[in-house]
């Protein structure tokens, strides 16, 4: 799930598209749109605190064979959530799931850690070093 919330809607309408048979579903919860509170720990580790608010558009649906699908996703994209939604919900039917990992999620988390290898190059490469010298006594 967490590689379907990451994913562009680009991303999500090509796999989408890609189906061979769209499911029919229906909304248990209309795509709508909050806010949820972002919590962090003062140096990665140490005490939590309220870092801010973040807003967020979640969604729920049901496929006919009754399989149902949650999605909380950044942002407002109401229809990034309801895809991601569906998606779920056809990973929890057993004949649709391994051609769901095997051609829509697993792309998409290859092509996540692609990217941030490549942010973390380009933030290694403007690493700076600092040191001291030693002064006689």
């Amino acid at each position: 799930m967490a590689v379907l919330a990451r994913a562009s809607i680009e991303d999500l309408n090509r796999g989408w598209d890609g189906l061979a048979e769209r499911p029919r579903y229906r909304f248990l919860r209309q795509p709508e749109t909050g806010l949820t509170m972002v919590r962090a720990r003062a140096g990665g580790t140490g005490m939590r605190f309220n870092l801010g608010e973040m807003t967020v558009t979640r969604c729920v649906v049901q496929t006919e064979d009754g399989q149902i699908g949650h999605a909380y996703v950044a942002g407002r994209d109401a229809k990034k959530a309801e895809l991601a939604a569906v998606f779920d919900a056809l990973l929890q039917n057993g004949t649709q799931a391994p051609w769901i990992l095997r051609r829509v999620v697993e792309p998409l988390a290859e092509a996540q850690k692609r990217r941030a290898r490549e942010a973390s190059a380009k933030a290694a490469a403007t690493k700076v070093d600092f040191f001291t010298m030693v002064r006689g006594d």
